[in-house]
């Protein structure tokens, strides 16, 4: 399936000095990605919610999740992937120890029901997915340079392939959910402007 273009968002308002699509409100935020994208970083600036959460996608109800009850957050994904039974990290060994990586098993990612009711809670706006997404190079580059201090286990298996492969992960997982209905946007680093997926069939 071919790749979907991303294009700028426009209408933006600002939240702490970064800026944000105008459409959303504070509360909805939680900010994903690979590790070295800057999440905690970006969660710290934005005074959210400090501890960092894990969602396996793969599990019934993980919208219901008490992790999401407070935002803006970041998260960590449990994915599902092609030739393992359990959902992981991209950072855990079951993934990188792989050769070839795996690919992501999208039939295995559970997703919420749609709103049917007046007073059903709607799911796919209760959230919105930011997916920090810098180039590969700056990953690698940040993650090489604190490797050296030993203060992140997930930077034990590192290298420039491993940090493209795991952003071409997560690149797919936002397209996924933004197929499926779900409020996703993207951007490469907070001084960055915010993109959004262009659905090229919903074009005239």
């Amino acid at each position: 399936m071919p790749e979907l273009s991303t294009e700028s968002i426009e209408s933006l308002q600002n939240f702490k000095g970064i800026d944000f699509p105008g459409d959303i409100r504070f509360r909805q935020i939680l900010v994903t990605g690979p590790p070295g994208a800057g999440k905690s970083t970006l969660i710290r600036r934005l005074g959210g919610w400090s501890e960092e959460g894990y969602l396996d996608l793969a599990q019934k109800h993980w919208w219901r999740s008490e992790i999401l009850s407070v935002r803006p957050r970041e998260i960590h994904l449990g994915i599902p992937f092609c030739g393992l039974t359990n959902a992981v990290s991209v950072f855990d060994a079951q993934f990188l120890d792989r050769d070839p990586l795996p690919a992501v098993a999208f039939d295995r990612i559970v997703l919420p029901p749609h709103k049917r009711y007046f007073f059903s809670v709607d799911w796919y706006r209760r959230y919105v997915f930011e997916f920090l997404l810098p180039p590969a190079e700056l990953v690698f580059q940040r993650r090489t340079a604190r490797a050296r201090h030993s203060t992140h286990p997930v930077d034990e298996q590192l290298s420039l392939e491993i940090c493209i492969a795991q952003l071409d992960v997560f690149r797919r997982l936002a397209e996924h959910l933004h197929n499926h209905g779900f409020y996703v946007y993207l951007r490469e680093g907070m001084e960055t402007q915010p993109l959004r997926f262009v659905d090229l069939r919903s074009l005239p």
